[in-house]
């Protein structure tokens, strides 16, 4: 039996001498990568937080002491430590382990996280609250350096620092890489650290040229200098006790760094630098392409994708930005820390001048987004639609209610998949439509969205594009720019006394329920401003209107449509489907939109359940 397979929960962990740390290392990292090269997910940043890991598990006593795991992609070593090793084959699969930290998986689980920026919040929260009961527990929250450049990682330090009493501390998890190659100041500011020679230089310099009593004067500004050299004033002037920076894979490094800390009062900071894809060359060569992989044999690397049968929606809108820009010299592309999962690589290539990663900071690239319009610009913001939620106030107080010329591209609307919850794009046709001034447009294939993307971009206002993970149905692009009319759906197919208006992604399925029903199919393609026109005539010429959209029915596509129907004085039978009430794991995206009635067969069923309710209502093919 191997040291890991005796691991079934951190007590036997601890229980381990120094030296068999090390080894547990080796054969923990040597399971991860054999483990997620069976079934895809993300490893890169798995293989830097082993040895940090064992650490924090060796140090504190989890789960009584608390670790909030800040995105929580590179927990996959903390999982297997905690009870799950036998579980990893089922990871991101329906009914399986989740990607990402989870409470009712396992009490390990302190803080559910998947979007970033949040674990120094929560970990603020679970230390006073040990406080407030009188309990001696720890709290400890891991954050990225990608993770710190979010505006809510500051404010959690800001509101730390002023309690001297609490057992709290942040983990700076210094890797040099978010998703995307990391940007901004900050990581400037840490580079410049490890350089390692900069601050004495400047020591260096300051005895050389200043005489004996300006020097002694220079001294006692020292620590606030430092402060423009060097991470640790900048974190101090919060009220953390800054420590740092140490090897993320040297244990003995680590651990009694940990377990002074731990004896320690007040909120601590320590810094610590890893490399993602450590212990396989080839992840530490290439991160990025090792972030997130499907499955592949460890031995050769991932090979390289052949010519793909059709394109990604992704790929539709890179490409589709950048004949844009290259038609308007003032379309200006915005990701915030997401250049490769938007379709932005060939865009920065090709106009770098143009192009901004904003780093992890959602809020801030709207309102970025608002600045230039206000001068002429015609930002475009590509973002994920579960992202985009982080930055709401934003869109109505900066965007929406200045009726600014903003286009939002919003990529893996609907169902995820294997991401699960946290990354489903379900409910941003609801956010959005109740926004003044927002136009909401959503294509059935990649031709459609391709137009609708230069439609949004020419309409001179706020408006959004949502479009899913992955291919559609393959349906030819071109190289137009063309545009479909303003707030017109149109109709599909034509048959009798069911007519069903679908949104987006569920005009294929539609239409294939449709041929067994002989129902009427409407594309509604926009969201807002509603086919209002569109719906009341089809209202008037069929007995029962269904409404089917990829998105949470309550306050959906299919309000919209009821809500117009309402207003024009209409009394028809109608039925709404869509994403139910509740948040819906991780599992197969198209075996997930079965289980929720949204594939053809799905839709059909729930049609004629609903004519059979209706004893007037009998199709007649």
């Amino acid at each position: 039996m191997t040291l890991l397979q005796k691991i079934n929960h951190p007590a036997d962990l601890r229980a381990l001498s120094r030296a068999d740390l090390r080894l547990l290392a080796d054969e923990l990292r040597a399971y991860l990568l054999e483990s997620v090269s069976k079934t895809g997910g993300h490893l890169s940043s798995n293989l830097g937080t082993v040895e940090l890991t064992i650490a924090l598990h060796y140090v504190f006593d989890t789960p009584d002491d608390r670790i909030v795991w800040d995105v929580g992609h590179q927990t996959y070593p903390h999982k297997i430590l905690t009870g799950r090793r036998d579980r990893m084959p089922t990871l991101r699969q329906q009914g399986g382990l989740s990607g990402f930290p989870k409470r009712d998986e396992s009490p390990y689980d302190t803080f559910g996280t998947a979007h970033s920026s949040t674990s120094i919040s929560a970990a603020l929260g679970m230390a006073l609250a040990s406080r407030i009961r009188g309990e001696p527990r720890h709290s400890v929250a891991v954050i990225g350096d990608g993770a710190m450049t979010a505006g809510m990682a500051f404010e959690a330090l800001n509101n730390a620092g002023v309690y001297e009493d609490i057992k709290m501390l942040v983990v700076l998890n210094d890797n040099d890489m978010s998703i995307s190659p990391p940007v901004g100041a900050l990581n400037r500011y840490l580079a410049r650290l490890m350089s390692g020679k900069f601050y004495a230089a400047a020591k260096n310099v300051g005895k050389s040229v200043l005489p004996p009593s300006m020097f002694e004067l220079a001294k006692r500004f020292e620590e606030h200098a430092k402060g423009m050299l060097v991470p640790a004033t900048m974190f101090e002037e919060f009220g953390l006790n800054y420590i740092g920076p140490i090897d993320g894979h040297d244990l003995d490094s680590l651990i009694p760094t940990l377990q002074n800390l731990k004896n320690l009062d007040g909120p601590q900071f320590l810094h610590v630098v890893t490399k993602k894809g450590q212990g396989y060359k080839l992840a530490e060569a290439d991160p990025i392409l090792y972030h997130g992989p499907g499955k592949f044999n460890p031995a050769e690397g991932i090979k390289p994708a052949g010519v793909p049968t059709k394109k990604t929606y992704t790929q539709v809108f890179g490409d589709w930005l950048c004949d844009m820009a290259a038609a308007d010299d003032k379309l200006v592309g915005i990701t915030p820390a997401m250049r490769e999962g938007s379709g932005m690589v060939k865009f920065e290539q090709r106009f770098p001048d143009r192009y901004y990663d904003v780093g992890i900071a959602e809020q801030h690239a709207v309102t970025f987004a608002g600045g230039l319009a206000c001068e002429g610009m015609k930002p475009v913001v590509a973002i994920y639609s579960t992202f985009l939620q982080r930055a709401y106030d934003q869109l109505i107080h900066d965007v929406a209610l200045q009726n600014l010329d903003v286009t939002f591209a919003l990529d893996r609307a609907g169902l995820v998949g294997a991401d699960g919850a946290t990354h489903a794009g379900n409910y941003d046709m609801a956010f959005l439509r109740c926004i003044p001034n927002m136009a909401v447009l959503v294509p059935s294939d990649e031709s459609e969205c391709r137009k609708m993307l230069t439609t949004a971009y020419r309409y001179p206002g706020p408006a959004s594009v949502r479009y899913p993970r992955g291919a559609g149905t393959g349906a030819e692009t071109g190289e137009s720019l063309e545009t479909v009319e303003w707030g017109k759906g149109i109709v599909r197919r034509e048959g009798r006394q069911v007519a069903i208006l679908a949104f987006g992604t569920m005009v294929a399925p539609a239409l294939k329920a449709a041929d067994e029903l002989n129902a009427t199919v409407a594309d509604m393609r926009f969201v807002k401003p509603l086919d209002a026109a569109l719906a009341i005539k089809l209202a008037a010429s069929h007995d029962l209107i269904v409404t089917v959209e990829e998105g949470c029915v309550m306050g959906g596509a299919g309000s919209a449509v009821v809500e117009a129907l309402a207003a024009a004085g209409i009394v028809k039978p109608l039925l709404q489907l869509g994403l139910p009430d509740k948040f819906i794991d991780h599992g197969d995206a198209q075996q997930l939109l079965a289980q929720s009635g949204l594939d053809a067969a799905g839709i059909a069923a729930s049609v004629r359940q609903r004519l059979g309710a209706e004893p007037r209502l009998v199709v007649n093919n």
